[in-house]
């Protein structure tokens, strides 16, 4: 595949790009969010100059415990950024998570709607800032949190809530490897296969995006004129409950034999064919009827040109929706349709809360399970609206995805009174399972706003 001109490498200003832009903290197995609300502006911007010699910067692996800080609109209006700066942020950041649109824009509606949610909701405590500590170990977690909270008294602000995070490996709570196939962004460590590769600007202002523009950025003029945008990235932040014994209690009752009894294999299959990888990260183009664990890491396949039809892995599957590589129009199976994808990726950094079940402690009926469970999904975008809302309404939400009639995400959709449809194809014909309820609702979100180390010294005067 030839390099696209967009993403040859362009040096990026690491030193002044916030860590978890350039990594995700993984040796950090411990972690928790602070959302926090600004009281007293002039309070809030000394507790920032405070902070600022601990947030973590560039591309270094830090030995001790890292902390990244992001903002919301209100946040920043707070701190004192003027209008006409703020102006310059993108329309969706501005408006919100909740607004009614972006409600339904996201499917946030019903069980899911922003006023059940737990933090972030209309009318609620106002998010403004989000300090994101991550630690080698839970005792260095905790030590830094309670020197956090500490600060915080007197400091103009307060907390809101807290998001624990738990360590379950590298899967997620449903049972599935997670966190692959992440773009790389060019211009920074190593390079990394070609269809994987993307330009800078679809993640930090500042540098060109795929389609060979600068991002919208926020201008500071006058005595201290300043890019405030430039190094910074939008940052998405939801908290999703799992319904982890739903899930696979529905697969199970899916798949019984005629006479009644489970059927372990086709259980997982058919859970496995709603993700699109099998438990171990496999993906199913490559492996349509056994979990091969040797392919986890395997990546390097696209859907047009090794499973059109859908025949191994179904196109309504959670991971073909939200990454559909080469299998967009107007050319398919080109790097033309690759190039498309490119647009609307994302530099994903969640991780799991609550304690994990195993499927079959799931499936057993009696079992009680009072704990929330799932995951506090964050994504990192130079354009939230074409990144993260187009991936959410015109591909997982859609029902007519790739020339579907009736299936949203088999794990995100689902909200409806009905639920929704998940199709497999299949010769001589497709299998329709219906009334697919939801399996993942959120309890939480808001749209931040991550600045570089530049923006951060000028929002606290310092």
């Amino acid at each position: 595949m030839a390099a696209n001109p967009l993403t040859k490498r362009t040096r990026v200003d690491t030193d002044d790009v916030q860590g978890l832009v350039l990594q995700g903290f993984g040796k950090h197995r411990a972690a928790a969010y602070l959302v926090l609300e600004v009281i007293d502006g002039a309070g809030a911007r000394s507790w920032l100059s405070s902070l600022l010699p601990e947030i973590t910067l560039g591309e270094a692996r830090p030995s001790g415990v890292a902390r990244n800080l992001a903002l919301t609109s209100s946040g920043l209006a707070k701190l004192g950024l003027p209008p006409a700066t703020l102006s310059g942020f993108s329309l969706e950041f501005l408006e919100g998570m909740t607004s009614a649109h972006r409600s339904r824009l996201l499917g946030d509606e019903g069980a899911a709607a922003p006023v059940r949610w737990e933090w972030g909701a209309p009318g609620g405590p106002e998010v403004d800032v989000l300090l994101l500590v991550f630690a080698p170990d839970t005792d260095a977690l905790t030590a830094a949190l309670e020197r956090h909270r500490a600060d915080l008294t007197g400091s103009g602000l307060r907390e809101v809530a807290t998001l624990d995070t738990e360590d379950i490996g590298r899967g997620e709570h449903f049972g599935f490897r997670d966190g692959l196939s992440q773009p790389t962004m060019s211009g920074v460590g190593r390079a990394g296969p070609q269809r994987h590769t993307v330009a800078p600007g679809e993640f930090l202002l500042g540098y060109l995006n795929e389609h060979g523009q600068y991002p919208r950025s926020p201008q500071v003029t006058g005595a201290d004129d300043l890019d405030f945008g430039r190094n910074g990235s939008y940052l998405v932040l939801r908290t999703l409950v799992q319904d982890v014994a739903g899930f696979w209690r529905y697969v199970d009752r899916a798949t019984r034999r005629p006479d009644g009894s489970p059927d372990p294999e086709a259980r997982t299959a058919l859970a496995a064919r709603m993700v699109g990888r099998w438990p171990s990260g496999a993906p199913l183009t490559l492996s349509p009827e056994v979990d091969r664990s040797e392919l986890a890491e395997q990546n390097d396949f696209g859907y047009d040109a090794d499973d059109r039809d859908g025949m191994r892995c179904p196109v309504g599957a959670h991971v073909r929706r939200t990454n559909p590589r080469d299998s967009l129009p107007p050319k398919p199976g080109t790097e033309a349709s690759t190039d498309v994808g490119k647009r609307h990726r994302l530099l994903r950094r969640g991780r799991p809360f609550g304690p994990p079940i195993a499927p079959d402690a799931a499936l057993d009926e009696g079992s009680a399970q009072p704990a929330d469970r799932g995951l506090h999904f964050l994504a990192l975008c130079s354009d939230i609206a074409r990144q993260f809302e187009f991936i959410s309404h015109t591909w997982a939400m859609n029902p007519a995805f790739a020339g579907l009639l009736d299936d949203a995400d088999p794990l995100l959709g689902g909200h409806s009174s009905r639920g929704t449809s998940f199709t497999v194809q299949g010769v001589p014909v497709r299998r329709r399972h219906q009334g697919v309820p939801a399996f993942v609702t959120p309890r939480g979100g808001a749209y931040f706003f991550l600045p570089g180390g530049r923006a951060l010294r000028h929002l606290a005067g310092s």
